[in-house]
């Protein structure tokens, strides 16, 4: 029997997230599931808001009441429906606060970040960047001596792409069939996105818009491709799908839990591939392609930067739960993150995307507790083990947070 149909609540399941896909395009990111189901869906008469919501919330009742599914699928499946109820409701016109939206989405309890972190943040960028004058003025140089001469940029693309791809497929093995396009693209609000196909291939589109900066490149492939978004997309595809028949793992939809865990992980992709001295790896890479890199520079930048990580949710917070002005939030971003007004305005296009509002926290929180819960493993785990396991394992935020608190207090000596 076909996984996707083998258990009742999980066909359901995923016939309710591909109707979402009518309501608003896009938030289906990837299905690769039994393509029946998309006929079915597509045959249908538009669905009503309203009725999503309804529908979420009895297949949530019968998760809740027992099913065929043990633990862990249901608590999976379970968490995605409660997203999927918010968003519901939310297109059927009801009001939903931003917090308790995130909350629903994203399985995480979002906070207005601390100014003093900005500005001693700001004090290490100080630092780091050396020289006199504005410090934003400074940052801009910066990122301008960084820049990606855009006819290098898909050859650098590829040459990050082949070298992460050998280190990662020695690590956590991928079936032979695995491969990636990448593809440069225009007028996107986003800086890359992998598209996943199924059969173990993606697409990846990288934002020709945004000026690539050479520190970040690295970073970028390692999101989108190894061992980042691609790397998981297969697999869980060959573990979770073909292994163990776990057919709600064909979808993966914007709004949910699965995007807080999936961007958390490709965050921190460079960091489980290559560990934080990625600039002197990433410097000999650009040096085989005849470009000059500081990775010692731009490593003590990129850690002065990762405390102003939080700026970015902040704005969102501005936006859509405390109603403040446009141009307030512009000129907030260009403060604390440093851009200047044209940046700023592309970030305020994402924070202002009906579909992308609330997936900045994914980012923010995503990391923040993968962070914490990879670097606080159990003595004789690796992080290579332990960055596996969300490779592999259907984690969700809760799970993370409760394996937490069952954890013994270490005890200094």
């Amino acid at each position: 029997m076909n996984a996707s149909t083998s258990i009742p609540l999980v066909r359901e399941y995923l016939l309710l997230g591909l109707r979402f896909d009518r309501i608003e395009e896009g938030y289906v990111d990837s299905f690769t599931g039994d393509p029946e189901l998309r006929r079915v869906v597509a045959a249908e008469p538009p669905p009503e808001p309203a009725d999503l919501a309804r529908q979420a919330e009895r297949l949530l009742d019968a998760v809740r009441a027992g099913s065929e599914l043990d633990q862990g699928r249901a608590e999976f499946i379970g968490a995605h429906l409660r997203a999927l109820a918010c968003a519901a409701r939310k297109f059927a016109g009801q009001d939903v606060g931003f917090v308790d939206e995130v909350e629903a989405y994203f399985d995480v309890r979002i906070a207005k970040g601390d100014p003093d972190q900005y500005r001693q943040a700001h004090a290490k960028l100080d630092d780091a960047l050396g020289g006199s004058g504005p410090l934003a003025a400074r940052m801009a140089d910066y990122r301008a001596g960084e820049e990606l001469p855009p006819e290098r940029l898909e050859e650098c693309i590829h040459a990050f792409s082949s070298a992460l791809r050998d280190r990662v497929r020695a690590e956590y093995p991928l079936p032979d069939a695995e491969t990636i396009t990448y593809e440069v693209v225009t007028d996107k609000p986003w800086s890359g996105f992998n598209y996943y196909l199924g059969n173990y291939t993606s697409t990846v589109a990288v934002n020709a818009d945004l000026k690539q900066q050479m520190s970040n490149l690295p970073r970028l492939v390692a999101h989108e491709s190894y061992p980042g978004h691609h790397t998981e997309h297969c697999r869980k595809e060959a573990g979770l799908v073909a292994g163990k028949g776990q057919a709600e793992q064909t979808i993966f939809l914007v709004n949910t839990p699965q995007c807080l865990m999936a961007e958390g992980l490709a965050d921190l992709a460079l960091y489980a591939a290559i560990g934080p001295n990625w600039g002197t790896w990433a410097g000999e890479i650009y040096a085989d392609l005849g470009l000059s890199f500081d990775g010692e520079r731009a490593l003590a930048v990129s850690e002065a930067a990762a405390a102003l990580a939080d700026v970015r949710q902040d704005a969102a917070l501005m936006l859509h739960d405390e109603h403040r002005d446009v141009d307030d939030v512009v000129e907030f971003l260009k403060r604390w993150l440093l851009v200047d007004d044209e940046r700023a305005r592309q970030m305020l296009r994402f924070l202002s995307s009906p579909l992308w509002r609330a997936y900045t926290s994914t980012y923010i929180e995503g990391y923040r507790l993968l962070r914490g819960w990879l670097d606080d493993r159990p003595d004789g785990v690796s992080l290579t083990e332990r960055f596996g396991r969300l490779l592999d394992e259907p984690l969700i935020p809760s799970t993370l947070r409760a394996a937490e608190k069952s954890r013994p207090t270490r005890l200094n000596a």
